[in-house]
């Protein structure tokens, strides 16, 4: 019996695409990532299936947070104090500005972002000096040690912080650690054993034990934190592993961006930390009794920043972080200088930063000069072409890599924190950053930003057309995947 090879072709196609078809439009999504997955399901038979399955499936709806009463009712108290205020001048009046109000009444509004004042903050820009300070701070702790990280590394430094936990849960000090297993591939729970044998909490984000049999590898907890007895706080860019120290030779110098925070910004970082246990860990919760006393304990703290931690993920559609960016570049009359490892925008996003520049507002953005993923970084000097092309200023940092996720507006304004500026950031990680409110740190920023410029190169529109065919061939292939990167 002759075997009709044509036709059984034509029929595996035609179920193939209309299962694609059904698989991608069963879900509400936006319509360049339904187009992304529609392109990879049918032009990549059953490994784009393989493929939809662990990375393209949306978050069950049973899997999102519920909100830890007391926390809620403590964040609703505050929040309500600050909204009777915030006519009233409650930052200083320099700092004062419409777009200013505006954008703290926005991520109160979207988020419960209360507006800590008074804070003490410290920029770190280099993993040795950040680790000596973390651990010279829980080496301090008398309470608790809350610690949250996309990647914790089971290497050198993985192990030094561990050894510290151990001895602090030896000693009666409380410590819970939340991590990734996606961003910790190679560190399997076993690793933190001695940790739990002394009494310290550890649990894999959500209670996810594995990335791999979680068939949902797109929704990884990337947020950084760190919060010692409810008064000093970390949080930005910086994960724990010895590549973040410069100790691998891929990457060489590892250049990123974290804060130190002394002083009521402290509150809204242990919080997030509460709300991300009591979704993670149902056995084990915190509880309503002495939440106030012992993880939120009245602090005076002398500092002169104002700031708010904002969070988004995909357990809301408001993007809240995404929003946080889009006002500071719209705010921007002057200087607008962003650093980010990644950078794949979505429409609205490339149309801000389009529109600043074209209004002659200096657009600057840094960028790392070699790959950690492939096809993430081919669509990031994809979008760094046309925005050259654009008037925006693109900047490839020769000095290492860099991880910095950090925007500063005209030297009064600016961010800090996990949030790269990428569609997985905005819409499908778990993020955290800290919006902040005043000139000597945004001019501190911007004084780093000039010192990282000495270690960059201006990638001007006629350096990015003499680029070859094929690498702007690969540049283009990636941009299409981007909604799904």
């Amino acid at each position: 019996m002759d075997v009709n090879y044509t036709l059984i072709l034509e029929i595996i196609v035609i179920v193939n695409s209309a299962l694609a078809f059904v698989t991608v439009f069963r879900e509400k999504r936006d319509i360049a990532a339904t187009w992304a997955w529609m392109l990879v399901l049918v032009l990549v038979p059953v490994v784009g299936f393989i493929a939809y399955a662990f990375i393209g499936r949306k978050l069950p709806k049973g899997r999102m947070f519920r909100l830890q009463h007391q926390v809620a009712v403590q964040l609703d108290e505050r929040l309500q104090q600050q909204r009777d205020q915030i006519g009233n001048q409650i930052m200083p009046a320099d700092q004062i500005s419409h777009s200013v109000i505006n954008m703290v009444n926005m991520f109160m509004e979207t988020d419960q972002a209360f507006l800590a004042r008074k804070n003490r903050v410290r920029v770190i820009t280099d993993g040795h000096k950040l680790f000596h300070l973390m651990m010279e701070d829980i080496e301090g702790a008398h309470s608790s040690v809350h610690i949250e990280f996309y990647t914790f590394y089971n290497d050198k430094i993985g192990n030094d912080i561990l050894d510290l936990l151990v001895k602090k849960a030896r000693s009666g000090v409380e410590v819970r650690v939340i991590y990734d297993p996606w961003g910790s591939l190679g560190t399997w729970k076993s690793f933190f054993k001695p940790l739990i044998d002394v009494g310290g909490h550890v649990e894999p984000f959500l209670g996810t034990q594995s990335a791999v049999i979680d068939f949902r590898l797109n929704f990884r907890d990337h947020r950084k934190i760190v919060t010692i007895d409810g008064e000093i706080g970390y949080v930005g860019g910086f994960n724990i592993g010895d590549q973040y120290l410069g100790r691998k030779e891929k990457f060489g110098y590892w250049r990123d961006t974290h804060l130190r925070i002394v002083g009521s910004g402290v509150f809204a970082l242990q919080a997030r930390f509460m709300l991300d246990w009591n979704a993670t860990d149902r056995d084990n919760p915190f509880r309503d009794d002495r939440i106030e006393t012992k993880y939120f304990p009245l602090t005076k703290v002398k500092g002169e920043t104002s700031l708010q931690i904002v969070s988004s993920g995909p357990d809301s559609d408001l993007q809240q972080i995404k929003m946080g960016y889009m006002r500071l570049i719209q705010t921007a009359e002057k200087r607008l200088w962003i650093q980010t490892p990644y950078l794949i925008p979505d429409d609205s996003v490339l149309d801000s930063l389009r529109i600043a520049a074209m209004a002659g507002i200096d657009v600057r953005i840094m960028i790392p000069d070699k790959p950690d993923h492939a096809f993430v970084y081919r669509a990031t000097q994809y979008y760094a072409r046309q925005l050259a092309a654009d008037g925006v200023k693109i900047y490839y940092y020769h000095h290492g890599f860099i991880h910095a996720k950090t925007m500063v507006v005209d030297g009064r304004i600016a961010s800090v924190g996990s949030a790269n500026m990428d569609y997985r950031s905005f819409k499908l990680n778990f993020e955290i950053n800290a919006f902040i409110y005043d000139a000597a740190v945004a001019t501190q920023l911007e004084e780093i930003y000039e010192a990282d410029m000495r270690q960059s190169e201006l990638i001007t529109p006629e350096k990015f057309d003499q680029q070859s065919v094929y690498l702007k061939f690969k540049q283009t292939a990636s941009r299409l995947l981007s909604p799904i990167l």
